[in-house]
């Protein structure tokens, strides 16, 4: 996948623990945990883009689209961290890039490109990025 954007500068990483039962036969970790790591990645990041615990039943952006591009097995035995960044702002979306690294080398494992919509929790109806949203959003990443 071709990234027209900003894929090396992250202001945000979260470690992830990789557990036994996350690992196939082969050692590696089973790609629909990798994506379970860039929620864990992307939920922390709104809680520390926003300073405060986010209460799942009431988060207001909705994950509606997800690309991943797995470039190398993350093992058992690797140490990692999921980086995480807002790349732009539609009207009601939030467009983000997520990857998964070795915390030593670097070396980049998988990525991810999603795009979330923000959806009046009460009306299940599409509705304008929160202005606290683009403020936090944009002061993490320097947008």
């Amino acid at each position: 996948m071709k990234y027209n954007f900003d894929t090396e500068n992250f202001n945000h990483s979260i470690e992830i623990q990789i557990r036994f039962a996350d690992l196939d036969a082969l050692n590696h970790v089973n790609n629909g945990f990798q994506c379970h790591y860039f929620d864990v990645g992307r939920v922390n990041y709104f809680q520390d883009a926003l300073k405060r615990k986010i209460n799942l039943a009431e988060i207001d952006l909705v994950l509606v689209h997800t690309e991943f591009d797995f470039l190398s097995p993350v093992e058992g035995n690797d140490e990692i961290l999921v980086q995480s960044k807002t790349l732009s702002f539609g009207e009601k979306s939030v467009k983000m890039f997520q990857r998964i690294i070795d915390k030593h080398s670097g070396k980049v494992k998988t990525t991810c490109y999603s795009v979330l919509s923000a959806m009046d929790t009460t009306t299940k109806q599409s509705k304008q990025v929160p202005q606290e949203y683009r403020k936090a959003f944009s002061e993490i990443d320097n947008l």
